[in-house]
């Protein structure tokens, strides 16, 4: 089983590269956003300690943690907010680590694949088998983006200033796969790198 992470700058269509992988590869999706989803949750690793940082009022009736309400805590306090990363990242990586170990063991899938936006920042290129960088064209992302959740070329230019450049994760990566045209050419990319 080959495990391997998958990661790229907004807008490089990562999310129908992994549809297209599910439906071609005898495969098993991790989204690192899920994951940190469940730790959280009721029961999860970090449940307890982050409503302790962020207060019962933060709860939705069920006692789950109303997302919006969170998010206004830790985004207005960078302690509050370096706190609760803190607990998060380490949990997900147990996850995932966890979910390596049970797929190794069964068997019965032939690869693993991470999607995380943290990929490069938080180690996982010392526990995947190789890391993917998902490209494309700068002039084809803000089309995308403008079209699918209606973003301004400010709002793009932001979020791109927040991120890794396109150098750092070429850098970083074993593999780019260009994901600037048809989806059917870049399955034919990873189909090389996969046979």
């Amino acid at each position: 089983m080959r495990f391997i992470g998958i990661t790229g700058q907004v807008g490089s269509g990562k999310s129908e590269v992994l549809k297209q992988l599910q439906e071609k590869y005898n495969c098993r999706i991790i989204l690192a956003d899920n994951v940190a989803h469940e730790v959280r949750e009721p029961g999860g690793e970090c449940y307890e300690k982050i409503v302790e940082l962020i207060g019962t009022e933060s709860l939705n009736e069920d006692g789950t943690i109303n997302r919006q309400k969170m998010a206004a805590i830790i985004f207005s306090d960078k302690a509050v907010l370096k706190k609760v990363n803190e607990l998060i990242h380490p949990a997900v990586k147990n996850r995932i680590l966890e979910i390596y170990s049970e797929e190794k063991e069964k068997g019965e899938i032939d690869y693993l694949f991470l999607e995380a936006a943290l990929l490069l920042d938080d180690g996982y290129d010392r526990i995947c088998d190789e890391l993917w960088f998902i490209y494309v064209r700068d002039e084809v992302r803000r089309e995308r983006l403008k079209a699918s959740r209606g973003y301004s070329d400010e709002k793009i230019d932001s979020i791109l200033k927040g991120q890794r450049s396109e150098a750092q994760f070429r850098q970083a990566c074993k593999w780019t796969i260009d994901n600037s045209d048809e989806i059917e050419l870049t399955m034919e990319q990873i189909g090389l790198i996969l046979s």
